[in-house]
């Protein structure tokens, strides 16, 4: 019987729970399709820490190299690490992560040479429809063909001067900083990268354990932060950096232990990298950022993008409009000098080099970027996101200075404020993100849309 792959092959990436979801068989399979509608004739593979990530990674080779193609194995690295190789080799790509899921899972995130995406709409549903056909027909013989040559490469030191190139850290002030890896690739890039530079670096939960026995490997929520949060003020730090599970997300703390809105951190490293070009380029940024955001970049002489969420579509739109740099208030960073992929690593040495290059706190230098109150994502579950949706939609038609748009789920804005509606793709959810220039006024909205969508 063919595999059914709907639960595991998702908008961007593959992601399921090992074995009982997808096996190395199945990631087998995943090889050969891959280089099957990716036409390659050479390959790049990396993984993360995972338990399952050696040998679902090795079965993706060994069907890539059983159609004819070379594969290059990197071994233990980071998504942006990945990236890096794809860019540097111009090679097609798979990196084995799950990012921040449990243990218990793992998954695939492909691109194209140069670090070009592949989702739904570029290949993976093409891949997804030959491995669910192989998986009950075998794949097809083709003419002789020589196997391919399975090689390895170490690319971690490439990898930190690349980034290092891209940001002047040659005049920063000695910095303390907390760096908590949640176990993850972080532990495994960090040392490396931050290696040479002027900087006391306080490791948290660098040992690479894919079953992540302190927290989880997701900085975005506020449970898995309170450590590093602590250790910042017990060390008297200058600030503290947490990655996620394959380190492609760089959240961060100030020195009073309080979190830096991921918006505010966009709109520092857009004025950075519009001052790198001469004050002028396209800023990419998805709908839920912070007002902030849109405003500095025009400050600073640039032009706002806005898109929907989801890195696909921030990397189609830089490739289109060959934005420096874009930013998403999840986290993820993206720039045109790492052939437009995202990495929280190039994020956090911009961070290091706006601090470290003046002499006052971290709390005030993102001060002048973080203007508006944020509610964060709010999830509700409901029955009927359509009919909650609409509802939402109809309470708010029609009102005086009230504009919406329906770009990527409902945005709704008015004079002093605005939210943002979405459904999750993968669950009955409806997510919910409210901005306003005061408190008073955010908590106002954020009740009236909750028991509209709760009702």
């Amino acid at each position: 019987m063919a595999a059914d792959l709907s639960n595991i092959v998702k908008a961007y990436d593959v992601r399921g729970v090992v074995p009982d979801e997808w096996d190395e068989r199945l990631a087998e399979l995943f090889g050969a399709a891959f280089v099957e509608v990716t036409n390659a004739s050479a390959i790049v593979i990396g993984h993360d820490m995972r338990p399952s990530s050696p040998g679902l990674s090795g079965a993706f080779a060994r069907g890539a190299a059983a159609r004819g193609v070379d594969v290059t194995l990197i071994g233990l690295c980071s998504t942006d690490q990945l990236y890096y190789a794809s860019g540097l080799l111009d090679l097609p790509g798979a990196m084995f992560t799950a990012s921040h899921n449990p243990a218990q899972y793992n998954g695939i995130k492909l691109c194209r040479a140069g670090a070009a995406p592949v989702g739904q709409d570029t290949g993976l549903s093409q891949i997804r429809e030959l491995v669910e056909k192989w998986s009950e027909e075998g794949v097809p013989e083709t003419a002789p063909v020589a196997a391919g040559t399975i090689t390895e490469r170490d690319t971690l030191a490439g990898y930190a001067e690349h980034l290092k190139g891209l940001v002047d850290l040659t005049s920063i002030r000695p910095l303390k900083v907390v760096v908590d890896a949640g176990n993850g690739m972080g532990g495994h890039t960090v040392p490396t990268v931050f290696d040479g530079l002027p900087l006391e670096l306080v490791p948290m939960y660098f040992e690479l354990d894919g079953t992540f026995p302190n927290h989880e490997a997701n900085p975005l929520d506020p449970k898995n932060i309170v450590d590093l949060q602590a250790r910042v003020l017990a060390e008297g730090a200058d600030l503290g950096l947490a990655f996620d599970g394959d380190a492609d997300r760089c959240f961060v703390v100030d020195e009073r232990g309080e979190g830096v809105s991921p918006s505010a951190i966009t709109a520092l490293v857009a004025a950075r990298e519009l001052a790198r070009n001469g004050g002028t380029g396209v800023v990419i940024h998805n709908l839920i950022t912070s007002w902030s955001v849109p405003e500095v970049v025009r400050e600073h002489g640039g032009t706002p993008v806005r898109t929907r969420v989801g890195h696909s579509f921030i990397k189609e739109e830089m490739a289109k409009s060959g934005a420096i740099f874009g930013g998403e208030h999840s986290a993820h960073y993206y720039f045109k000098d790492f052939w437009n992929a995202d990495t929280g690593m190039l994020a956090a040495l911009h961070v290091l080099a706006a601090l470290g290059g003046q002499e006052g706190p971290l709390s005030e230098l993102v001060a002048s970027y973080d203007r508006y109150q944020g509610s964060g994502e709010i999830n509700s579950t409901v029955a009927d996101q359509a009919g909650r949706m609409a509802a939402v939609k109809a309470a708010y038609a029609g009102q005086d200075g009230v504009d919406t748009d329906e770009l990527d789920g409902l945005t709704v804005t008015g004079a002093d404020w605005w939210f943002n509606l979405r459904p999750s793709n993968t669950e009955p959810l409806l997510r919910l993100n409210v901005e306003a220039r005061d408190t008073a006024t955010l908590h106002k909205v954020r009740d009236e849309v909750l028991a509209l969508v709760r009702a």
